[in-house]
């Protein structure tokens, strides 16, 4: 009597975890799920939308900065083919360049501030006057 009440509470388990398995559903488009009990979307298409939609705020945010460093690299190198000018800064604000906005900062042991997008830069210097360079290797 009690091996066969065994045998039913197992096949009452067993019918219960099958009933589960067939309730789960995809998380971005809500089919069901056959396969792996950890599955969580039913196609690479299903899983690609749901992770884009969930990150694409802080992605939109880091897109708007990205596209403001490489306008600012493009203005630099198209104002300094040679290596090394002395320009206006109303020149680069006519071009559209951002001050606000660069990759990093070189401190000279002289205490001077060169600022970089990427591997263009420029230094303020006196009446409104900027000089745009090029990163060398030795520029950390």
């Amino acid at each position: 009597m009690i091996l066969l009440l065994n045998i039913v509470n197992i096949a009452l388990n067993s019918h219960a975890k099958i009933s589960i398995m067939e309730k789960r559903t995809c998380n971005e488009c809500g089919q069901n799920l056959t396969g792996r009990r950890d599955q969580k979307f039913c196609s690479d298409y299903c899983r690609n939308s749901f992770n884009n939609r969930q990150n694409e705020d802080a992605t939109a945010y880091v897109r708007r900065i990205n596209n403001i460093l490489r306008k600012n690299r493009r203005i630099l190198a198209a104002l300094n083919p040679k290596g090394k000018v002395t320009l206006d800064g109303i020149t680069l604000a006519e071009e559209g360049f951002n001050f606000h906005y660069f990759t990093n900062i070189y401190k000279t042991q002289k205490g001077s501030q060169y600022f970089f997008c990427y591997d263009q830069g420029y230094i303020k210097m006196d009446n409104d006057q900027y000089m745009l360079v090029q990163k060398q290797d030795y520029v950390k």
